[in-house]
């Protein structure tokens, strides 16, 4: 049997321990590992969830990494064409994590009604474009048909332009674009709305819409398999940077595969910064937990000064009482850690499902506060908050080695 362990366990089962000055100061440290453990989770699942949540919206416009003619007078609006035969397409064999390849064109022009008028940018794309990321952004009618061999006249846009414009699904959006650097009048196409999209993101719902390619294709006066660029989408956000890397070294002298990292370096200079938040509010947090369980420790040594002597009488290590104490203290910070965990996981479920607390997109983005936490997180938050608190209450135990067993015994 442990000696020790056994010690700890009937010091708090006792009628006295329950009773004693140190109660209320003991379930006060509990309270605060308890809190600071539900903070802690709640600021990682919500900057986490806005990282991700962000990450996903930008990458949903813009794809993981744009490859483009190496042009740095290239931009959103004004491209020159790519040639769709290339070795790397539709199947980048030469860098496994590129999962699609999609091609498309934008081009800068004014959608006209015959009460207003709103510069856009319409972007095109073909019948391989991938849906997928966003599908979650329509709110009315249905995404544009492709799949014919006539060239589609159905586009997406914005609740942003649909609110400026009064448009909604079924309406004409006749749009205009200019031809290029001639002097040819612009060129009108009268598109149908087959849908409303509302990502949260204010940069591009101002600005986005979305339909078939072959319509500037023809406008540009490009050919068949000339395109803008290509998005690329990859297995693995978090190696983003040594893939963007690979998938350059493969593209050819004249290509250039830029991340979105790269492309909006202030947005994701903005989400680097919460990590510093989280870190922030983790360790303050670890400090005020601490400074609480050693003052709980503190005054439990020097309530037991009477039973500390006694067994050093009886011939007791220093190391050996000591020991007592740890176990006692380590027990109330895992019933923190318990309390801590059921209430906080249960917030951020809460909030995951329920979503009660919203934001203002155009400060974050997002229209309601995104939550996002792992198994990894979780661990990592109750493994490391018990070794720092273990370590930090080795220190205060040191003063049951300076209690003489003589005058211990004459504590009154």
């Amino acid at each position: 049997m442990n000696l020790e362990y056994f010690i700890a366990r009937r010091i708090q089962s006792s009628a006295s321990y329950k009773n004693s000055v140190s109660a209320p100061i003991i379930k006060i440290a509990t309270a605060a590992i308890a809190i600071g453990i539900i903070v802690m989770l709640i600021a990682i699942a919500t900057g986490v969830g806005l990282q991700r949540k962000i990450k996903e919206k930008v990458s949903a416009f813009n794809g993981h990494v744009a490859i483009s003619l190496f042009d740095r007078n290239n931009s959103i609006t004004t491209t020159r064409p790519l040639s769709k035969n290339q070795d790397f397409y539709p199947d980048f064999e030469a860098v496994p994590e590129v999962l699609q390849l999609q091609p498309i064109i934008t081009k800068g022009g004014i959608i006209r009604t015959e009460t207003d008028f709103e510069g856009v940018i319409f972007k095109g794309v073909d019948s391989t474009y991938n849906w997928t990321y966003f599908k979650p952004f329509l709110i009315e009618g249905d995404l544009p048909k492709l799949n014919g061999s006539r060239t589609g006249k159905e586009i997406l846009v914005s609740d942003d332009i649909a609110r400026k414009l009064r448009l909604k699904v079924g309406d004409k959006a006749p749009t205009y674009f200019m031809r290029g650097e001639d002097r040819r009048p612009p060129a009108l196409r009268a598109f149908t709305i087959s849908g409303i999209y509302d990502s949260g993101l204010q940069e591009y719902d101002s600005k986005f819409i979305i339909g078939d390619l072959r319509n500037l294709q023809k406008i540009n006066g490009w050919e068949d398999d000339e395109v803008g660029k290509f998005e690329v989408y990859i297995s693995d956000f978090d190696r983003l940077d040594l893939i963007t890397r690979d998938i350059n070294l493969n593209v050819g002298a004249t290509l250039y595969a830029a991340s979105i990292e790269q492309q909006f370096p202030t947005i994701f200079s903005w989400l680097a910064l919460l990590d510093s938040n989280i870190y922030g509010v983790i360790g303050i947090i670890l400090v005020v937990g601490i400074i609480n369980m050693i003052t709980a420790l503190l005054v439990l040594i020097l309530e037991r000064t009477q039973m500390i002597g006694t067994l050093k009488a009886l011939g007791a290590q220093s190391w050996t009482v000591r020991k007592i104490f740890l176990y006692n203290a380590m027990s109330l910070v895992l019933k923190g850690l318990l309390i801590g965990n059921v209430l906080g996981l249960g917030l951020i479920a809460f909030q995951y499902y329920f979503q009660p607390l919203t934001l203002d997109p155009a400060n974050y983005y997002v229209t309601v506060m995104p939550v996002y936490i792992s198994i990894f997180h979780v661990v990592a938050v109750n493994v490391g908050t018990f070794i720092v608190c273990f370590l930090a209450l080795i220190v205060p135990t040191l003063v049951v080695s300076s209690i003489s067993p003589v005058k211990a015994m004459r504590f009154e």
